[in-house]
């Protein structure tokens, strides 16, 4: 491969991993749970304050479980930090999230994702998720 060609595949490849960060918090946001292989592989795992989940059917419960039972949610990932070796990469991803406990009242969380993922012959999916929390509203620590 070219220095130019390679060029190109690594640019094309953090385009991909920003865009699988972004659609992740689609995801969780607009419930499109019946796209989780468009994220992750089957055998995904994923740890966070809620417990852990090993492949998709129990990826989805936990997030269910974590996120059901608010009106609604909006999720944020900025300063992506992308490094890739290969058909693996990482991806370093602050999060912060609003959520409408109802009506009336909201609750803002704060966490720093780290995302592992690899080449597929569809694309690049998340392989691994640790979700480090680092701040949590009152009204969301009661409402988990």
């Amino acid at each position: 491969m070219t220095a130019t060609e390679t060029l190109i595949r690594e640019l094309a490849d953090r385009s991909e991993l920003t865009d699988l960060v972004s659609r992740h918090s689609l995801w969780v946001d607009e419930h499109l749970y019946d796209e989780s292989d468009r994220l992750f592989t089957e055998d995904v795992e994923v740890t966070s304050r809620r417990g852990t989940a090993r492949g998709l059917e129990a990826l989805v419960a936990l997030v269910r479980k974590g996120h059901d039972d608010f009106d609604r949610t909006v999720h944020n990932k900025s300063n992506l930090v992308i490094e890739i070796d290969g058909d693996t990469a990482t991806v370093r991803a602050h999060d912060l999230a609003v959520y409408a406990i109802d009506d009336k009242q909201e609750a803002i969380a704060a966490a720093v994702h780290h995302y592992r993922a690899r080449r597929t012959a569809e694309g690049w999916r998340f392989d691994r998720l640790e979700v480090d929390p680092v701040a949590l509203t009152a009204a969301l620590d009661r409402a988990l």
